[in-house]
C-alpha cells in the first residue's frame, strides 16, 4: 500500500513520539521528586602581575604596580548558582562548621575577596558576613549558608598569588537531598537553564526522529536526474588548488558522457580569469554587448574575480580551505595572524623569534597569478603583500637587499616539495594537498586548525569560496553548462572527497551566500 511508505512511518512513529514525549514531561514533572543543585564554574582566570608564568607579562600601573607582592598575582571569577529545579534555603546545607560551601584553590594563596550578586538579588549580601562564616585563610575560601531561588546565582572575585592561572578550583558542600557540582552551562548571566535534563533527553529523541524522516525525504528527493550529457570539446583553466577536482570530474564526465573532450590547464585563478575574458573578447568579436560566441573555455579561481572582467559570469561552486605549511625541522604547530604577518613582511628572519629552532626563515610562495596567494594576502594578511622576491631557487638570496630568502614558484605540488625539502621554510597549499607529505606539517591559525568539518562555527581565517566562470551566459545545451551542473549535482561527491565543502550543500549554501555577500 503506497501510504505505508517508509517516510509515511516514520512521520506517524515520530507524532506519537511526540504525544507520548508531552504526556511523560507532565508526569515526570508532578510524580518524580527532583534534587536540589549547586552548580559551580570559573568565568575568568587571568594575570594581573609580570610574571610570565602566571600567564604573560603585562602593563601595570597604580596599585597592581606598587605592591611587590602582586608580581605573580592572578584574578579568579567564581560564578556560583542554583541550577537546580527547586530553591536551596539555609538549612538545607548540612555541614556542622557555620559556613556551607569550601573552596580550595591549589597552589594558591588568597589575598583578597569581593563579592557580587545580579540587580535584583542586593539581599543576598547580607548573608555574607564573617559572622555567617565568611573567612580564608591559605588557599581555603568558607563561602556562607546562602539561600538561592532557582536560577539565581552570585560572583566571587578573588585575588591570588603564589601560583600560575589555571590551578585547580574545587568547591565541596553538602546539600539536603541534593549536591554540589562543576557547572559547565553556558547559559547567560540573566537565564536559567531553560530545560531540564529529561526534558533535554525528550528533545534530542523528537529532534533524532525529525532529522531521521528529513534525511530519508532528502535522500531520496537528492537522487540526480540523469545529466543532459553535450558533446564537444571543454577546456578548464584556473585554479592549481582546485585542479585535482576539475581532472576528476572531467575524467567521470568524459566516461558518462561518450563525445566530450574535456581539458585541464590550470596556471593559477588570475591567469585563468584573463585568459578566459581575452578569449572571450576574441570570439565575440565587435559586437561584445550580445554575448554571443562564448569560446568552449571554463575557469576556476580561489576567490572572486575583480570588477575589470564585466563579461564573465560566475557559478560558485565550493568552499576551499587552505594551510600554511612548516618544514618539521621547525616543530611549531600554530601560529597567530600577526606573527603571520610579520613573517610575510620579512619582520622576523630566524625561527627563534617566534620560539622556534636557530633557523633562517624561507618563505615559498606562489606566483601573482595565485589565487591561494591572493586569498592569503585578503584574509591573513589583512590585504597586505608578501614581501618582494629575492631568490629564484628557494635556497640563497639573489637581492640581498631583502631581509629573508623568498623565492614564487608556479604550482602548489612545487611549493609543498620545496617545503618539505628546505629546513625553515614555511609555504601555503590547499588543504588536502599537504595531507601525509614528508617533511612538513601543517600550521593552525589563532589556535583554529584547518579542517572543513564545522566550518561555520569555526574561526578558522584562511578559506575562500571557488568560483567557476565563463564568458557571459553560455547556451543551455554547451558542454560548459553540462559540465558545471554535473559539478554542482552529480559531482559532489567529488568535491567533498578533495576536502572541500560544496555551495550546493546546506552547509555549504548558507557560507557561500553568507561570505559572497560581504
Amino acid at each position: 500500500m503506497e501510504w505505508l511508505s517508509t517516510e509515511n512511518t516514520i512521520a506517524v512513529l515520530t507524532a506519537v513520539l511526540g504525544l507520548l514525549a508531552t504526556v511523560g514531561a507532565l508526569w515526570y514533572e508532578r510524580r518524580v521528586p527532583r534534587r536540589k543543585r549547586i552548580g559551580y564554574r570559573v568565568q575568568m582566570d587571568t594575570a594581573i602581575g609580570d610574571n610570565v608564568r602566571t600567564g604573560g607579562a603585562n602593563a601595570r600601573l597604580g596599585l597592581f604596580d606598587e605592591t611587590p607582592e602582586m608580581s605573580d598575582a592572578t584574578l579568579v571569577l567564581l560564578r556560583v548558582e542554583n541550577d537546580g529545579s527547586q530553591s536551596v534555603s539555609d538549612s538545607d546545607y548540612t555541614g556542622r562548621a557555620l559556613h556551607g560551601l569550601t573552596a580550595i584553590f591549589t597552589g594558591r594563596t588568597i589575598r583578597g575577596l569581593a563579592v557580587t550578586a545580579p540587580t535584583g538579588a542586593d539581599h543576598l549580601m547580607e548573608h555574607f558576613t564573617a559572622g555567617a562564616g565568611l573567612r580564608y585563610e591559605g588557599s581555603t575560601l568558607h563561602i556562607p549558608r546562602v539561600p538561592l531561588n532557582r536560577g539565581q546565582h552570585y560572583k566571587l572575585l578573588v585575588l591570588l598569588t603564589g601560583g600560575p592561572v589555571g590551578g585547580e578550583v574545587t568547591m565541596s558542600g553538602g546539600i539536603q537531598a541534593g549536591e554540589v557540582v562543576p557547572n559547565r552551562s553556558t547559559t547567560p548571566d540573566d537565564k536559567p537553564p531553560l530545560l531540564s535534563r529529561p526534558a533535554r533527553l525528550l528533545t534530542v529523541l523528537l529532534t533524532l526522529s525529525v532529522v531521521t524522516l528529513a534525511s530519508i525525504i532528502v535522500l531520496r528527493d537528492a537522487d540526480p536526474p540523469p545529466i543532459e550529457c553535450a558533446t564537444g570539446e571543454l577546456t578548464v583553466l584556473g585554479s592549481t588548488a582546485f585542479a585535482p577536482v576539475a581532472e576528476e570530474l572531467a575524467d567521470k564526465y568524459e566516461k558518462d558522457c561518450p563525445g566530450s573532450d574535456i581539458a585541464v590547464s590550470a596556471h593559477g585563478s588570475a591567469a585563468g580569469v584573463r585568459e578566459l575574458d581575452d578569449e572571450g573578447k576574441k570570439a565575440a568579436g565587435e559586437d561584445r554587448t550580445t554575448g554571443k560566441g562564448s569560446p568552449p573555455l571554463l575557469t576556476f579561481s580561489d576567490g572572486p574575480k575583480s570588477d575589470g572582467f564585466p563579461r564573465l559570469a560566475e557559478t560558485r561552486v565550493a568552499v576551499s580551505v587552505f594551510a600554511l605549511v612548516l618544514n618539521d625541522r621547525v616543530p611549531i604547530r600554530n601560529l597567530t595572524r600577526p606573527a603571520v604577518r610579520r613573517l610575510y613582511r620579512g619582520d622576523v628572519r630566524n625561527w627563534k623569534e617566534l620560539g622556534g629552532p636557530d633557523l633562517p626563515v624561507v618563505l615559498v610562495s606562489r606566483g601573482s597569478s595565485s589565487g591561494t596567494r591572493d586569498t592569503l594576502q585578503r584574509r591573513v594578511l589583512d590585504g597586505d603583500f608578501e614581501i618582494k622576491a629575492s631568490s629564484n631557487d628557494c635556497l640563497g638570496k639573489d637581492d640581498r637587499s631583502v631581509p629573508v630568502t623568498r623565492c614564487e614558484l608556479d604550482s602548489t605540488d612545487q611549493v609543498l616539495d620545496a617545503v618539505g625539502r628546505i629546513p625553515g621554510a614555511i609555504g601555503y597549499s590547499e588543504l588536502r594537498a599537504a595531507e601525509g607529505l614528508k617533511g612538513l606539517h601543517r600550521l593552525d591559525l589563532d589556535g583554529h586548525e584547518p579542517s572543513v568539518e564545522q566550518l561555520s562555527e569555526s574561526g578558522y581565517p584562511y578559506r575562500e569560496i571557488e568560483y567557476a566562470y565563463t564568458y557571459g551566459q553560455p547556451p543551455a545545451d554547451s558542454l560548459a553548462s553540462s559540465f558545471l551542473a554535473y559539478a554542482r549535482g552529480t559531482g559532489l561527491d567529488v568535491i567533498r572527497t578533495h576536502g572541500h565543502l560544496p555551495c550546493a550543500t546546506p552547509e555549504g549554501l548558507r557560507i557561500c551566500g553568507d561570505e559572497a555577500a560581504g
